[in-house]
């Protein structure tokens, strides 16, 4: 036992003595990396915290190049995708989503503005790849294979590229030099485009052309049609070739004053405002279904509604009758169906445009030995984008999957991934994604309420005029704020906390953008780094035995 000191000299030096508890500890903190929400949400499979981290940081050049890194595309996905990435973001929880795709939009803006290059490709891994189409996951195959070394063509029957892009999203939501520009800086890099040239056979044009393997990405550029007995053909017409024709500029339909759309998709939505614009009187949806059912995604549907597009649900067409169309009322089945009710009205229509839903073009692919098809869609292994044909892969409306263009930019990335692995017979070495931080995962507390900033958007009257793009751009403090927003979920953000609320000097900050480390002599554990945190950057682990 020590002894007591029986003199005040006794005592210790309380000057230089150290307190510190030391390592006595049952667990410790460790600095980690999580998903977050909005990332895991975006199907083309972007890093949209960091270059929402670079916008804030006032860097939009090399928020760009992160951007597209994964997306070739952002000016035209800041118009016409869908962000799911801001159902996701946990900042809706706390107030409203930060406007993920008004930044990206703003950044490809930037770059068409300014005109920056997509880095060229250094080398060259002798392999040679058929894109078949060049719509949005073609050519998102094309530019990522480019990128690593690949020689590329891109083979499509229409004049231009871009798919639906070019062909079906109307002028309002998405102009077509956009979409022109961005097509353009890929031909830049190195990316061959073989325009007006159909793939009829395949097997011969991969033999010809001496290609090592290709991808298949057609799109669903065929509308399904129905019998529907006593129509005028000429009053009749499907919403594909309704939109080609008005996106085209080659001829104008003509519509007449009362027009029908069958269906509710988005397709549906941009047939309705497109025929307005082209002078109808009265576009009117007729749905066999609810409300409810409706696939159009939300905000489609209520920008048709307040350009007065009208709504007739639980509808089903019958029959044509002179200037009318006949329509038998359904009911709900209380099942997410609808059956007919014996009772019948009539509508007044000059023209009818079927929307009822789109089929890929992969007739041509039939005669492949081995080739698998669940209808008109082509079975590949979701996790390598291949066919049950060796060297044959395919993505974007031609396989199974959601019908969107940020979907199909994501699947040209990763078939150009798994391509590459399979060319090379190499393994994916990738590690697996972080864990997903949550809302109920933040502190909150470091974060005030900052209401999001909206888009302008054209009034009602002057959108009727023509085929001016609705839905104006972020100027550049609005979109600097809204990168300010994210929370920067689950990874760090340098805000000293962690350093400030350490008791025993454990942290030791390793300079900006190196974050920080600890120092487990000191560290006793209690905690008070982690409970801080306000992005959930810090876990505790128990100790090692």
């Amino acid at each position: 036992m020590t002894p007591l000191p029986r003199d005040i000299a006794d005592l210790p030096d309380l000057a230089t003595t150290d307190f510190r508890a030391g390592p006595v500890r049952s667990q410790r903190p460790v600095y980690v990396d999580l998903l977050p929400p909005c990332n895991a949400a975006c199907p083309a499979g972007e890093n949209c915290q960091e270059w929402l981290r670079l916008s804030k940081e006032l860097d939009p050049q090399a928020a760009w190049r992160q951007l597209v890194r994964d997306n070739p595309f952002p000016a035209i996905h800041g118009r016409a995708c869908y962000h799911p990435c801001e159902a996701a973001c946990n900042r809706g929880d706390l107030d409203s989503p930060i406007g993920i795709h008004a930044v990206e939009r703003y950044l490809g803006d930037m770059a068409l503005e300014k005109g920056w290059e997509f880095e060229h490709p250094r080398n060259n891994t002798g392999f040679k790849v058929l894109v078949v189409g060049a719509g949005p996951a073609g050519l998102s195959c094309a530019y990522h294979l480019t990128r690593l070394g690949y020689e590329v063509v891109v083979r499509d029957s229409a004049a231009k590229a871009g798919g639906m892009m070019t062909y079906g999203i109307p002028e309002y939501r998405l102009p077509r030099d956009i979409v022109d520009a961005e097509i353009a800086r890929l031909v830049r890099m190195g990316v061959t485009l073989e325009l007006s040239t159909k793939v009829d056979d395949l097997l011969a044009a991969q033999k010809e052309g001496g290609f090592d393997a290709c991808f298949v990405a057609v799109g669903a550029g065929r509308s399904r049609h129905i019998d529907i007995p006593s129509m005028d053909a000429d009053r009749m017409i499907d919403a594909v070739s309704f939109l080609r024709k008005a996106t085209a500029g080659i001829e104008k339909p003509m519509i007449g004053r009362r027009v029908v759309v069958y269906g509710a998709g988005n397709v549906a939505m941009d047939a309705a405002r497109t025929a307005q614009r082209l002078g109808a009187e009265e576009a009117v949806i007729v749905f066999r279904w609810t409300r409810a059912e409706v696939t159009a995604h939300e905000e489609e549907f209520n920008d048709a509604v307040a350009e007065g597009v009208q709504t007739n649900w639980l509808r089903a067409i019958t029959a044509g009758d002179g200037e009318d169309i006949t329509v038998e009322i359904m009911e709900s089945d209380g099942k997410g169906g609808a059956v007919g009710t014996g009772k019948f009205e009539k509508l007044s229509a000059d023209t009818l445009i079927l929307a009822i839903g789109q089929d890929a073009e992969t007739g041509f692919l039939r005669k492949i030995p081995g080739l698998k098809f669940d209808n008109d869609v082509i079975l590949v292994d979701p996790v390598t984008m291949m066919s049950d044909v060796p060297g044959i892969f395919a993505g974007g409306d031609a396989v199974p999957s959601a019908r969107t263009v940020t979907t199909s930019v994501g699947h040209g990335k990763k078939a150009a991934r798994q391509i590459d692995l399979w060319l090379n017979r190499a393994r994916d070495a990738r590690p697996e994604k972080h864990p997903m931080v949550h809302f109920d995962d933040l502190n909150l507390w470091y974060f005030g309420n900052n209401p999001r900033r909206e888009q302008p958007a054209l009034e009602i009257d002057d959108r009727m005029e023509g085929f001016e793009e609705v839905v104006k751009g972020l100027t550049p403090e609005q979109a600097i704020y809204e990168a300010t927003r994210c929370l920067s979920c689950g990874n760090c953000i340098e805000c000293d906390g962690c350093l400030g609320s350490c008791p025993e000097d454990a942290v030791i900050k390793l300079g900006k953008g190196k974050r920080y480390r600890y120092d487990y002599e000191r560290c006793t554990g209690c905690q008070n780094c982690h409970d801080q945190c306000p992005v959930h950057a810090i876990v505790m682990v128990p100790e090692a035995a």
